[in-house]
């Protein structure tokens, strides 16, 4: 008797506890809610918003492949400087870059004005004609492709009209470049790459003017406290405009 009573009561506690579970009420966490991604085209197409932030950002890019025969950068088409073949040819063979650009773009609202920002930074590889190292030409391996580097070609701040950061001179980009008519290879104007610090006045008639404080680069780096000074002044129309910078 004892041991049958002793099953009918661990069986009576066992339903006992069974029923006690199956009265309790499942919870089930609700789910997190989606925050999908806002399309913001207050900067323009391309741009969204970092979730969580007011802030809008813009990723961009391309690939770009050249292939090339000879030099460009001579009158009849042919570089006259030995390759690494034999001291008296010439490196009129192919020359070949891949190149991978990476782009950003943000944009937000702030008290102060509308701030941006903007970086371009470039991969390579390849190799060019006439590509030799200051170790003269007949150096077996001047000539070879290769990773040719990563360049930072742009990673500037902007509020309102004033600019901070890596860009090219404004004695370059605030007449357009070269435009679309000289090739820049055989008519070199200057240094690009610079640090700047530059405001961009537009009057909102036609009329616009930039003041750049740069340090250029390479042997065009400021050595004092002087730095160098551009200054400009654009008028614009519907017939075409006209520039100036010193």
């Amino acid at each position: 008797m004892n041991i049958k009573s002793l099953l009918l009561g661990s069986a009576a506690a066992l339903i006992a506890v069974s029923g006690a579970r199956a009265a309790d009420a499942v919870v089930v966490a609700e789910p997190e809610p989606a925050e999908y991604v806002k399309i913001c085209d207050v900067y323009g197409a391309g741009y969204f918003y970092i979730p969580g932030t007011e802030t809008c950002l813009r990723i961009g890019g391309y690939v770009r492949y050249d292939i090339g025969v000879g030099d460009a950068a001579s009158f009849d088409g042919v570089n006259n400087v030995p390759d690494h073949l034999d001291a008296g040819d010439t490196n009129d063979t192919y020359w070949k870059q891949a190149r991978f650009t990476l782009k950003t773009w943000t944009g937000q609202e702030t008290e102060l004005g509308t701030l941006k920002t903007y970086t371009e930074t470039r991969f390579n590889f390849g190799n060019t004609s006439g590509d030799y190292a200051t170790d003269g030409p007949t150096d077996p391996d001047n000539w070879q492709a290769r990773n040719s580097g990563i360049s930072l070609n742009f990673a500037w701040i902007q509020l309102g009209g004033l600019r901070v950061g890596k860009d090219e001179s404004a004695f370059d980009t605030f007449v357009g470049y070269a435009g679309n008519v000289i090739q820049d290879t055989l008519v070199p104007y200057g240094t690009f790459d610079t640090n700047v610090i530059q405001y961009y006045f537009d009057a909102g008639n036609g009329f616009s003017a930039v003041v750049s404080l740069e340090e250029g680069s390479g042997d065009d780096t400021i050595d004092s406290y002087v730095p160098h000074v551009v200054g400009g002044g654009k008028y614009t129309q519907g017939w075409g405009a006209i520039t100036a910078v010193a």
